[in-house]
């Protein structure tokens, strides 16, 4: 797989909600929802082209079906993100991954390779994953 432009931080914001929610195998009605209210309503997409999101949804999925490509996406990430837009990375994660009411297995898995990959400190994760919890309680 080639990838023929460099990912813009949107892009690799958009990856990272898409990669969570490819994690267990199975994305979710209400993580789409969640993916699509985010990339519609908060201020960093606000000039994001919201139809680059099927071909970064594809370059996930291409990067799943290769061995090493969860560390290709990571780097890709890594390259495109700037560091102070780690924690919005891993607290929309966060959101997507509680979407659907429960964090699977391989989710909770995703959420700890992103906590180590961009550096995200236990306690501010910890912060992050509690305010998710919170914003995605149900009665």
């Amino acid at each position: 797989m080639t990838i023929t432009a460099a990912m813009t931080p949107q892009d690799a914001l958009a990856a990272l909600m898409i990669a969570v929610s490819a994690s267990d195998e199975n994305i979710r009605t209400s993580e789409l929802v969640k993916i699509t209210n985010i990339i519609n309503n908060l201020p960093v997409f606000a000039d994001y082209d919201a139809n680059n999101t099927s071909r970064i949804a594809q370059t996930v999925f291409d990067l799943f079906e290769q061995e090493d490509g969860l560390d290709a996406l990571f780097g890709l990430i890594r390259a495109a993100l700037p560091d102070r837009l780690n924690e919005t990375a891993y607290a929309l994660a966060c959101d997507v991954a509680a979407a659907d009411g429960e964090i699977a297995e391989p989710e909770g898995r995703m959420l700890e390779e992103i906590r180590y990959e961009l550096n995200i400190d236990r306690l501010h994760a910890a912060a992050i994953e509690r305010g998710s919890r919170a914003r995605h309680m149900t009665l």
